[in-house]
């Protein structure tokens, strides 16, 4: 069930592979719609807003757990594409027991802290008491996410994109059947999404575990393969802690972003809740196309190809603006019916302002497919720490927007804080990318004529 993306076409291996990742994405994002539709439509605008003025300390804390992740499941498609099955399976231990730490350790601290984080954000005061019952449930839950992350970035760094998405498929349909059971049977409103979202992932998690224990010979620990290193545990912390403070870092300028709006009232909360639940559906090709890049540049780093990870990246890049343009397409025709499905037709105002927000992100999608394929490829590569400064310029744009923009502006300043995001991260990222693989042609290639020549040079000078 293994999956060896270092021989063979680049653009077929990245088609085949990203499409069932595409369709994970997009049941994850299914479940998430199922949260967000039925809690606007039945139980009102004002419950939608508390559950979207959590979404960004959502990311924050949630972004830490997910970016560990990732980074862990790096050298584990490096040490699988350089054929080694024993440094396979002592880096998935050491991922699975520094998840667990982390999932227990983050959770806890999470639930404690939901409430001060969304007093500091601005969270208004008759939205804080709902926001704060559904994001302690998320929070609490923490664990069940990190199982279902850690699990499928196991499988998907071993080749298989597939097991992951069957048992997402199951959970959302789980999560839909829970939805509509706790809130409009049982009463539960917000809390009855954030525990229908848990179990989900709860049920995910365990079936890619059983996957991985039952069907995967080349993941058999034996006693040797779970005796813990300290040096491999730090190698792979310096690893994933870098992706998890981007995504961090990244949440603090969406944390920042949320606060002006939480200032403009409850109608513009609700907006972008609804529009950027829309968004984020639209991004599911991104995503997808991201992990595969990941992958992709982990496997061919570790069997030392490097000009597969350029064929790669080239044929993500045509793939994904297609994509784009297509994006743009349904969203300026069909922009207010599909706000429809989160807002009631009495919210008129809120609709018009959703409208604006998704129109003006949509327009800018080229650059955040960029900031996601180029970031994932370069983090691929084991390149963590220069991806994460990526997450720094993000960071500084939103806040900029934030802090400037919108109090002149209003709304429409804030529909502008993600381009302005990926712009900045783009003006870095893409010079990187460059940067690093000359660095890794001359690591990788020493009998380069680039090498020869910096050589000569070198003794020359000496």
């Amino acid at each position: 069930m293994t999956r060896d993306l270092t021989e063979g076409n680049p653009l077929k291996l990245v088609v085949s592979f990203a499409l069932p990742l595409l369709f994970g994405v997009l049941f994850q994002q299914f479940y998430s719609f199922v949260d967000t539709a039925i809690v606007g439509r039945y139980l009102g605008a004002d419950k939608l807003a508390a559950v979207g003025a959590t979404g960004s300390v959502n990311f924050l804390v949630i972004g830490l757990c997910l970016g560990l992740c990732s980074g862990f499941a790096i050298p584990i498609a490096q040490a699988f594409g350089a054929k080694d099955d024993q440094r396979v399976r002592k880096t998935v231990w050491h991922a699975v027991v520094l998840s667990a730490v982390m999932g227990i350790v983050f959770g806890v601290a999470a639930t404690l802290l939901c409430k001060p984080l969304l007093r500091l954000m601005n969270t208004p005061e008759e939205i804080l008491d709902a926001s704060a019952a559904y994001i302690s449930i998320i929070f609490a839950a923490i664990p069940c996410c990190v199982l279902y992350n850690m699990a499928g970035g196991i499988l998907r760094a071993l080749g298989d994109s597939r097991t992951p998405v069957l048992f997402l498929v199951l959970a959302s349909l789980v999560n839909i059947a829970l939805d509509l059971f706790l809130i409009l049977v049982c009463g539960m409103g917000v809390a009855g999404a954030a525990i229908a979202t848990a179990v989900s992932q709860l049920v995910s998690g365990i079936g890619c575990v059983i996957v991985m224990i039952r069907r995967f010979p080349i993941l058999h620990l034996t006693r040797e393969d779970r005796r813990f290193s300290f040096p491999l545990a730090r190698k792979m912390l310096g690893i994933g802690l870098p992706m998890g403070l981007q995504f961090s870092i990244t949440a603090i300028g969406s944390v920042m972003v949320q606060w002006s709006v939480n200032g403009l009232g409850v109608d513009a909360v609700a907006a972008v809740s609804a529009a950027g639940k829309l968004s984020m559906f639209f991004a599911c090709v991104f995503d997808a196309l991201s992990s595969t890049m990941a992958t992709f540049a982990g496997q061919n780093i570790g069997a030392r190809k490097l000009d597969r990870v350029r064929q790669g990246l080239r044929a993500a890049s045509l793939l994904g603006i297609v994509y784009c343009l297509a994006a743009l397409g349904v969203v300026l025709l069909f922009a207010r019916p599909l706000l429809g499905l989160f807002v009631d037709r009495a919210s008129e105002h809120v609709t018009e302002m959703g409208v604006r927000y998704l129109i003006i992100n949509a327009s800018c999608y080229i650059p955040l497919l960029f900031v996601n394929i180029v970031r994932l490829c370069i983090q691929g590569m084991g390149f963590t720490r220069v991806a994460m400064i990526a997450g720094i310029f993000e960071m500084v744009a939103r806040t900029a927007v934030a802090l400037f923009v919108v109090p002149v502006a209003g709304f429409t300043g804030a529909c502008f804080a993600n381009p302005a995001a990926w712009l900045m991260a783009d003006l870095f990222l893409i010079p990187c990318y460059f940067h690093v693989m000359r660095n890794l042609k001359m690591r990788l290639m020493p009998d380069t004529a680039d090498y020869q020549r910096r050589t000569r040079h070198l003794r020359a000078v000496a």
